[in-house]
């Protein structure tokens, strides 16, 4: 059997692959792992959120049961956003927090996302012991008094709307703002965010019925907020996907912003207000050349990870830095959040506008994207392809050919027997010949 938890969590089609029965098992282990017994009649506390999706109404029932089977008190936030459920995993004093979301998956997947104390998100030896404890069955079989209680925080969405109001810097007084919610987790916390600081909100996807998350809108399917932005003549656009873990942004013109961009225009501002910690970005190897063009003439250092917001929070922790995310949106400011934020993210994004009397446009042209091939290449053992000798010799040639104006990047996936080959060149045509050649030495390695 492969390994359980994926780059986010536990995810799988709902009641197929992520059953009531092994949402079960995963909270009760999490409990063991994360959530030892309490002294006296004192029990460990568990958070426990989701997104609007119908199979999460099922999937809560089960991860409620397991940890309070495990002798784990619960409070139930309700639907919220990923970020939220971590902020109050740390705020509740919780000793671990569960968020049911399959992020920006169609409606009929769904995932588990789990939090340590602190709203910490897990390292893989931690995931590797709830696995162990899944395959080994329960421990612990409290009765009586020891079974976990079931609460609800009717206070949830105020306190995370207060987080977002002390973290959000600059009033937006002027701005108008598109946001498309996906018809996630973030169709009623994210107009109200920003509403309270001052925009002008008109709501986009914003009304839940269970079926509709992520189905022609979100973070995946930015044409229909680019058409918003234009027929309402607004400032800007935001599209948060189905948890709102991550933001992508429109301009006036409709054009799109990406994560990358994003990253820009904030890590300028906070350098500029001096909050950027050692004048340091942390970003993922898939982030575009010309984010680290543009690092380079705003004099900041650009530090990468492997892809993955987790391998971003650990660059983060580890030298103490203020900012990171990745070209998908996830943007993490770990001075107000242990995870990214996309309602933050805007919230941060219009500041920035409102403080320089800049459009999104002017200010996002601090960086200029550079054209980017990917091809996802099916093999049988990635990681002999790794080693190759024909593919390393053809990659050395690329590399010659594109010196400092390109880039070749190779990646076997995480869950598949796919090499990933990105390449970026200053023209389109030269990064597509070159990626395709490399394909063609990758799939016959």
């Amino acid at each position: 059997m492969g390994r359980m938890f994926g780059t986010d969590g536990v995810r799988g089609l709902a009641n197929a692959e992520l059953t009531a029965e092994l949402a079960l098992k995963v909270a009760a282990a999490a409990a063991e792992v994360l959530a030892p017994p309490g002294s006296g009649s004192q029990r460990p506390v568990a958070v426990v959120g989701r997104d609007p999706r119908a199979s999460g109404e099922m999937l809560e029932a089960a991860v409620t049961a397991g940890l309070t089977a495990a002798g784990v008190d619960v409070v139930l936030v309700g639907i919220l956003p990923t970020p939220a459920v971590a902020y109050l995993t740390d705020a509740y004093g919780a000793a671990l927090g569960v968020m049911i979301s399959a992020s920006h998956n169609p409606m009929p997947d769904n995932g588990i996302k789990i939090f340590a104390a602190g709203g910490h998100k897990l390292d893989d030896e931690i995931e590797d012991r709830i696995e162990a404890a899944i395959a080994a069955g329960p421990s612990r079989r409290p009765v009586g008094a020891g079974i976990g209680r079931v609460d609800v925080a009717f206070d949830a969405t105020s306190r995370y709307l207060s987080h977002l109001a002390q973290a959000q810097g600059a009033g937006l007084d002027g701005l108008t703002v598109v946001v498309d919610c996906a018809h996630g987790a973030a169709s009623t916390v994210a107009p109200e965010a920003y509403r309270a600081a001052g925009a002008t909100v008109i709501a986009i996807s914003a009304e839940p019925d269970g079926l509709n998350i992520n189905d022609g809108c979100g973070s995946t399917h930015l044409e229909v907020l680019q058409r918003a932005v234009v027929e309402h003549g607004a400032d800007l656009g935001l599209a948060h996907d189905g948890d709102a873990d991550r933001c992508l942004a429109v301009d006036a013109t409709g054009a799109v912003v990406d994560g990358d961009a994003i990253l820009t225009v904030l890590a300028i501002g906070m350098r500029d207000s001096g909050e950027l910690v050692e004048n340091t970005l942390v970003a993922t190897v898939m982030s575009n050349l010309g984010l680290h063009i543009a690092m380079r003439e705003a004099g900041i250092e650009l530090r990468t990870t492997a892809v993955g917001d987790r391998y971003v929070l650990e660059e983060l922790r580890a030298g103490g830095f203020s900012l990171g995310g990745e070209q998908s949106g996830h943007v993490v400011l770990p001075g107000h959040g242990t995870t990214g934020d996309g309602v933050l993210t805007g919230l941060r994004l219009m500041g920035r506008m409102a403080q320089t009397g800049a459009s999104l446009r002017t200010l996002a042209a601090a960086m200029t994207s550079l054209p980017q091939v990917l091809i996802n290449v099916r093999v049988a053992d990635k990681a002999a392809v790794a080693v190759a000798p024909q593919v390393r010799s053809a990659i050395e040639v690329a590399e010659a050919e594109l010196g400092d104006t390109g880039r070749v990047l190779l990646r076997p996936s995480g869950t598949e027997q796919l090499v990933r080959v990105m390449v970026e060149a200053a023209d389109q045509d030269v990064a597509q010949r070159i990626a395709e050649t490399l394909a063609g030495y990758v799939a016959s390695a």
